[in-house]
């Protein structure tokens, strides 16, 4: 038996009727916690370089994964099995220049090939509204301004007034990645010390610019 068909059969024993009273109780939505917590612990070994923890914290992020399947199978919904077939189907289908006779030289043709194929691939998430793709709503803020950005850029999106392009211009110019952790760090203390949430500051900022750059293109009444 494979490593991974264990690892399978010991989550599906915890779940069981004689088993661990504390995994029984345990569903999507109280699981959540614990993977953000985990991916968190991974990503510091990652930024540490921890090779040594890395394999561990791993192992506690794949759990979360067989966990949240084994919920899945049991309602007759799905396993881990088709989790793992639609992730490599994607894979093989959205790499043709390594499966298939196509052939791609630099990243950048990889990544505008990517974004090709995905644009004609049925989606099954919900159709988003307006002229921003939908976004998982719980990014963290950072992200969530840096993907709402992504987006004015690759679509040219009318942000003149709502964001000053001159001064994103600048301070990119000035910065680094030691000076921008820096610089987001003394926000944060300020922020801090001023009794402000930083997070939901930059959250609430990033959602109105959505709204602003929409609202320019809505249809005059």
């Amino acid at each position: 038996m494979s490593a991974i068909e264990e690892l399978k059969v010991t989550m599906a024993r915890l779940r069981a009727p004689d088993g661990c009273p504390w995994d029984q109780e345990q569903t999507h939505a109280t699981l959540v916690r614990c993977l953000i917590d985990e991916v968190s612990e991974l990503i510091d070994t990652i930024d540490r370089g921890d090779s040594a923890h890395m394999r561990e914290e791993l192992g506690d992020v794949l759990i979360q994964i067989v966990f949240h399947a084994q919920i899945e199978s049991e309602a007759g919904n799905f396993s881990f099995e088709d989790v793992a077939r639609e992730i490599n189907e994607k894979l093989v289908r959205r790499h043709p220049h390594v499966f298939g006779p196509s052939k791609l030289a630099t990243s950048e043709q990889v990544i505008a090939k990517w974004e090709e194929i995905k644009a004609t691939e049925k989606k099954n998430g919900p159709v988003a509204k307006g002229v921003f793709k939908a976004l998982p709503p719980r990014l963290p803020a950072l992200m969530f301004a840096e993907a709402v950005w992504k987006q004015i850029e690759k679509q040219s999106l009318p942000a003149d007034g709502v964001v000053d392009a001159a001064q994103v211009r600048a301070l990119g110019e000035q910065l680094d990645e030691a000076i921008l952790g820096k610089r987001l760090f003394e926000l944060t203390a300020a922020a801090r010390a001023k009794g402000l949430d930083p997070e939901g500051a930059l959250r609430l900022h990033a959602t109105n610019v959505m709204r602003d750059v929409e609202a320019r293109l809505q249809p005059a009444p």
